[in-house]
């Protein structure tokens, strides 16, 4: 089967029902996107699914053949961190950092769904689970990160 997976495609030979998560770890060494509960509560193992977070230690593979996949390794475009990973730097959000990953690719969805979310927004839409207890940086950060991407959108035209 054929995964687009950060713009570039891949073909894979397992079985349909693996977790979308193990050929991304196991097949294809991606390893940024992390395991965590097993049962898509924690959002370690959270990517964008056409532009949706979604957890994939539970999604069948198959369910993800003919999207558009992106995972934490393809955040930064071209080298260049995403206004979320600049904010989450400028925030020091991350203790142990293990769910990182997935808390920056559940606010890029965030973001491009809502650009100015109010803290009942993040609040509603955040469902990661940090076991440092870093819930107020990442919220922080994400309103910095909607700024920053307001910014750049204003000088862009």
């Amino acid at each position: 089967m054929e995964l687009n997976i950060n713009g570039k495609s891949h073909n894979i030979t397992v079985e349909d029902n693996m977790p979308l998560l193990w050929v991304l770890r196991d097949e294809l060494n991606m390893t940024g996107t992390k395991y965590g509960c097993g049962v898509s509560s924690c959002g370690a193992c959270t990517v964008l699914i056409d532009g949706v977070a979604t957890r994939t230690c539970t999604l069948p593979v198959v369910a993800a053949v003919g999207k558009e996949i992106k995972t934490i390794e393809g955040i930064a475009a071209e080298g260049n961190l995403s206004a979320v990973q600049k904010a989450w730097i400028e925030h020091q959000v991350p203790q142990c950092g293990y769910c990182q990953s997935g808390q920056i690719v559940a606010a890029e969805s965030l973001l491009d769904a809502t650009p100015e979310p109010t803290d009942e927004d993040i609040d509603k839409a955040m469902t990661n689970i940090c076991r440092c207890g870093t819930y107020q940086r990442v919220r922080a950060a994400i309103h910095t990160a909607a700024k920053y991407r307001k910014e750049s959108a204003t000088l862009l035209g």
